[in-house]
């Protein structure tokens, strides 16, 4: 009888021990759970001021290589008229027209034409990656809260608010599911 009493406390002992066992273990779950969604959380705002600062380079960098080629551009045109009209001043025993098409005339280049391209082709790209990426973090946060057993532990926080550069043309494109016109200039 006494051994089984004693048994029956070792029963009850080792019966506490695992149920504190498993509280404990559920608690550190929970506790991970919960960083994960803070951790989310903190990663969303740096994302979204990530975002901000590449919005501000890209058109930055777009605004002010414009800015040179169109320089260029009205230079080009300035230098070129002035050498068109002391070129042909005065000269009116021989044809300017036929002179004109005989010489060597100094040429725009499209170099910084193409490169203002690339630079927006690139910059737009890198801005479009890094929205992906927030909208990523926002995904991940809302099946975290959202999907069960997580939801138990941060079910109750509200889900992240991020801001997603678009423009008007794209949210009517969405909203009416057609894209009718699609002229570039």
């Amino acid at each position: 009888m006494e051994k089984d009493k004693e048994a029956s406390k070792v029963g009850k002992w080792i019966t506490i021990v695992a149920v504190a066992f498993v509280g404990v273990m559920i608690a550190i779950w929970g506790i991970g759970v919960s960083n994960t969604e803070i951790e989310l959380r903190i990663q969303a705002e740096a994302q979204q001021k990530n975002n901000e600062n590449i919005y501000q380079k890209v058109w930055t960098v777009i605004k002010q290589k414009a800015q040179v080629t169109d320089k260029y551009s009205s230079d080009f045109k300035d230098i070129y008229s002035n050498l068109m009209d002391e070129r042909y001043q005065g000269d009116e025993k021989s044809n300017p027209a036929f002179k004109w098409i005989q010489e060597q005339h100094p040429q725009l280049s499209v170099e910084m034409y193409k490169e203002l391209g690339d630079a927006i082709g690139s910059l737009r790209a890198e801005f479009t990656m890094v929205q992906s990426r927030l909208i990523d973090i926002k995904r991940e946060h809302d099946a975290l809260i959202s999907v069960t057993p997580t939801k138990w532990i941060v079910g109750r926080r509200p889900p992240l608010e991020i801001t997603i550069v678009t423009s008007q043309k794209t949210k009517e494109t969405f909203r009416t599911g057609e894209e009718n016109n699609v002229d570039v200039f």
